[in-house]
């Protein structure tokens, strides 16, 4: 049986949210009689229950296994050098250094023995002596300390070249290191030809290691929001994927690969659990499988060549469980860990802008985009870099938004909307006999439209919630009635204000509680 090599790039990839389907071709004359194709330098976490081969050509496949190739690491002289080179650069930023601690010591020193000297000189002078020796001895110390920095500085500008030399070295062995050959998987495809032909090959396998999550950009203007959906992608599965036809896919293959199913739950006595018997379980043995190839007799016809992307956005190919994007231009992805992004849609929808605001915790006023997805795609979740007009205001995390679904996107505060509440009436009284206390108050909250246009204004306030049936809370004052009240005291209010016009919130209520209540969680 004769073999033989192909060289087979990578033609396509197909990316989940979790692992990723490679797909590489190639063509090759190949001998009549039984032969073996072998496709190298396949990564180690390739599955091996995941490859699947097909082609072109008068052949027949006889099998496919996949091996694991053994690459034994020869001496490199280049290597050897960089390694001695590196030594020396690393001994010689450790004797700079070394030799720096010194001349810092020494810093050190004649700095501390001025200042002793000082001392010494100071209580000489006071005595009436000559100071021909203070001028002698401070020149010395201060030409001593020259040289000492000087020599600091040198020492500082050599270290700094002799790092970079240490750097130098260090990144042209990583890159010897990239490019030596280590183990990696093969696959290889037996073929039995009558005649010599030449035959393509496709091979596709499943990573791990890959995967791909959505971004996107949400800028909205008056009452449209554009939505420019990304892909993430990421990979180190240890190949590098060139530009390639790309497909982004939502499918988990390993999710939907079987339907959950429940096994009996059963109750039984307790029983002493039997002791062992003694050796270990039976050995088995696991013969390497051959995995099913697509491939039989094949039509020697090329298929026809890819199109070319034109779209701005993403083609959209929709399952009955899962969607599969393709984005407009290949996108190359080497297997960094970093994310490369790749456009997918970008889509306008109607939005309408709201305020909402609870002065009962701050008055703040955030603008609220609420938008129906009126569009086909289900975007999945990610974050998103929220704008309004021209304005970054911040991000936030998009669910899971299906289409005809509504979702609320928070633009950040406006000052414009102005809010102010205030206690405007309090009241207590102490219990007597046979009587329960009472506490009363009244808010007024005012709220004021400064925005050149019509504002829609949620206001939200509460009452407490009584959780002693000693404890009562009666309303005294609403006013506008509100929206809605819920059973757990939220208070709603719609307002609609024009430009310039205000209105104010009246809010009371009262609280009773017997008197042998300690009453808490009272707030004003």
């Amino acid at each position: 049986m004769g073999m033989t090599e192909l060289a087979a790039p990578i033609v396509a990839v197909a990316v989940y949210p979790d692992r990723a389907r490679v797909t590489r071709r190639g063509r090759l004359v190949v001998p009549a009689g039984d032969q073996t194709v072998y496709v190298d330098a396949l990564p180690l976490g390739l599955q091996e229950d995941s490859v699947r081969v097909s082609g072109r050509g008068a052949a027949t496949v006889l099998g496919v296994d996949v091996l694991m190739r053994h690459h034994a690491q020869a001496p490199d002289e280049a290597v050897a050098t960089l390694e001695r080179q590196r030594r020396e650069a690393s001994d010689e930023v450790a004797g700079l250094v070394d030799a720096d601690d010194v001349q810092a010591e020494l810093d050190a020193f004649l700095t501390q023995l001025g200042k002793r000297a000082g001392s010494s000189f100071a209580r000489t002078l006071a005595a009436g002596s000559s100071t021909t020796d203070l001028g002698e001895f401070t020149e010395s110390l201060a030409t001593r300390l020259t040289a000492v920095r000087g020599k600091r500085r040198e020492l500082a500008r050599q270290q700094q070249e002799a790092s970079e030399r240490l750097a130098a070295v260090e990144r042209r062995l990583a890159e010897v290191a990239q490019q030596r050959v280590p183990d990696r998987r093969s696959v290889g495809v037996a073929l039995e030809l009558e005649a010599e032909a030449e035959v393509e090959i496709e091979l596709s396998y499943v990573v791990l290691g890959a995967g791909w999550t959505s971004s996107y950009d949400v800028r909205v203007a008056g009452d449209r929001l554009t939505l420019n959906w990304f892909g993430l992608i990421t990979q180190h599965t240890g190949e590098d994927w060139p530009e390639c036809e790309l497909t982004l896919s939502t499918a988990r293959p390993a999710v939907n690969a079987k339907v959950p199913e429940l096994d009996p739950w059963y109750l039984d006595r307790y029983h002493p659990p039997v002791p062992a018997a003694p050796g270990g379980p039976a050995s088995f043995a696991m013969a390497r499988g051959r995995t099913e190839a697509g491939f039989g007799e094949m039509l020697q016809a090329a298929g026809a060549p890819a199109p070319d992307f034109r779209q701005v956005a993403a083609t959209v190919e929709q399952g009955l469980t899962a969607a599969t994007y393709i984005p407009p231009r290949p996108v190359a992805v080497p297997a960094d860990g970093a994310a490369h992004r790749a456009t997918i849609a970008s889509v306008e929808l109607d939005t309408s802008l709201d305020y909402i605001t609870a002065p009962v915790r701050s008055t703040d006023v955030h603008l609220r985009a609420t938008v129906v997805n009126s569009g086909t795609h289900t975007f999945p979740a990610g974050k998103a870099s929220v704008f309004h007009e021209s304005d970054f205001v911040g991000s936030s995390a998009l669910p899971l938004w299906a289409p005809g679904e509504e979702v609320e996107l928070a633009l950040g505060l406006d000052d414009r909307i102005r809010v102010d509440r205030k206690l405007t009436r309090r009241t207590a009284t102490k219990a007597t006999l046979g009587s329960t206390r009472r506490r009363e108050v009244e808010y007024a909250t005012q709220i004021e439209n400064h925005t050149p246009r019509a504002a829609h204004i949620t206001v939200l306030d509460q009452l407490p919630v009584p959780r002693d049936h000693e404890i009562a809370v009666k309303p005294t004052t609403a006013t506008p009635d509100p929206t809605e009240t819920t059973d757990l005291g939220i208070i709603t209010w719609q307002l609609d204000l024009e430009p310039g016009e205000s209105t104010t919130i009246h809010l009371g209520f009262r609280v009773e509680s017997a008197k042998t209540v300690d009453l808490t969680g009272w707030r004003e």
